[in-house]
């Protein structure tokens, strides 16, 4: 399921409390972004449509839960990042980000440890 950079911000919402009602989500990005309350209903609309939230009657106003897990939708856009840009490989990933970003010690130390889990069998 393809979601937008602007729909995942109000994905964010969601999952981190759900359900909450289209003022919920508009006061929750209050501050956050520059958008204006139509735009956020538009976007809730939009994640209704592509069947990442479902909308529940709740008096006079719907009640939005996110249906789309966030683990779902990271594996999903980090397995297109790496097809697009490294030829499905988590290595040359990492060759990049080292020659970019010059990873930390920290990072490294991480690196080291999950590549030794997965040597020896742990997920």
């Amino acid at each position: 399921m393809q979601i937008s950079e602007a729909e995942s911000v109000v994905m964010d919402v969601l999952w981190a409390r759900s359900p909450l009602g289209a003022d919920d989500v508009v006061a929750a990005l209050a501050g956050k972004q520059d958008w204006q309350e139509a735009t956020i209903k538009t976007l809730l609309n939009r994640l209704l449509g592509k069947g990442a939230i479902r909308a529940e009657k709740d008096g006079r106003r719907y009640l939005y839960a996110p249906v789309l897990a966030r683990e779902d939708w990271v594996q999903g856009e980090s397995e297109s990042l790496l097809e697009r840009l490294f030829g499905g490989r988590v290595a040359p990933l990492v060759a990049h980000f080292s020659a970019q970003r010059k990873l930390s010690r920290k990072d490294v130390a991480e690196l080291r440890k999950l590549l030794e889990e997965i040597d020896d069998g742990k997920p």
